[in-house]
């Protein structure tokens, strides 16, 4: 079970936090309560619907215990602990999520690498949704394409398991990594959030232009909403919006927002300038 009562200084993995035992040994470990030996916390970078101009969702973004990069905290996981760091992300994204009475989807960033058995490992997502109040089918698992995976059917199995629970899915950093063509081949996740390299100057660059509007078709015929994340301008949101784009998520309109949840601005509204 999951304790939302006690406090401690290293409240990176839950007291009283007792998942099912795995044969893996860090599941054995993470079944006996073994806990990290660092702290993490989130800030929330809210994703926004130009269409309804209201927030969809909130990206929870791992940071340091006093707002430290989300590299200082990266690079304390090791594969020793990176399935008790990636079950530890979701209780506390989640826990943190409802403690700020956030009403919209929540998007939490987990590892496929960390993932033994799926019907298991979800078990602790579950539990924490249950005690925190908060629907599965409010939450949002995504995982980078940057993040190599060699077994591309079972990384497929994976998500269609988090979708049989309820769970929205989504591919973060398309066209940046490893996964691409070939594992929408295998699966098609409920969202794609497009890289940043692909909408970065998209308004001064024809050939972004041309690849973003062909994968948007493609997507959308496939039943795949997209994301364009880091969104900086207007110029660039102007361009993505005439794409067929309206879920944007980027520092033109929050940036993130360290243990809160981050106050929205939409710039001017396409077709507004003078």
């Amino acid at each position: 079970m999951i304790s939302s009562t006690r406090h401690d200084t290293n409240p990176s993995f839950p007291i009283g936090f007792k998942p099912l035992k795995g044969t893996p040994k860090d599941c054995e470990e993470c079944g006996r309560g073994a806990r990290l030996d660092f702290g993490f916390e989130y800030a929330f970078q809210p994703i926004v619907d130009l269409d309804k101009r209201s927030i969809y969702a909130h990206e929870a973004l791992v940071r340091g215990p006093r707002g430290e990069s989300a590299d200082s905290v990266l690079a304390q996981v090791h594969d020793d602990n990176r399935y008790r760091f990636d079950q530890a992300c979701r209780v506390k994204a989640i826990k943190g999520a409802s403690a700020l009475g956030m009403t919209e989807l929540l998007s939490i960033n987990f590892l496929p690498n960390a993932i033994y058995r799926p019907e298991l490992c979800i078990r602790t997502t579950l539990e924490a949704a249950r005690v925190h109040g908060f629907a599965l089918e409010r939450i949002i698992f995504e995982v980078t394409e940057g993040e190599r995976v060699e077994d591309g059917p079972w990384f497929a199995e994976i998500l269609r398991e988090y979708q049989r629970c309820g769970f929205k899915t989504a591919i973060d950093d398309f066209g940046a990594g490893y996964a691409g063509l070939a594992l929408l081949a295998d699966f098609q996740p409920d969202l794609i959030k497009l890289d940043m390299g692909l909408v970065r100057h998209i308004d001064r660059d024809r050939a972004r232009r041309v690849i973003v509007g062909s994968l948007v078709r493609m997507f959308r015929d496939m039943g795949i909403e997209v994301i364009a994340e880091g969104v900086e301008t207007e110029a660039e949101r102007d361009v993505l919006r005439d794409a067929g784009i309206h879920l944007m998520q980027g520092h033109l309109f929050a940036r993130p927002a360290f243990q809160a949840l981050a106050p929205v601005g939409f710039g001017v509204p396409p077709g507004a300038q003078s």
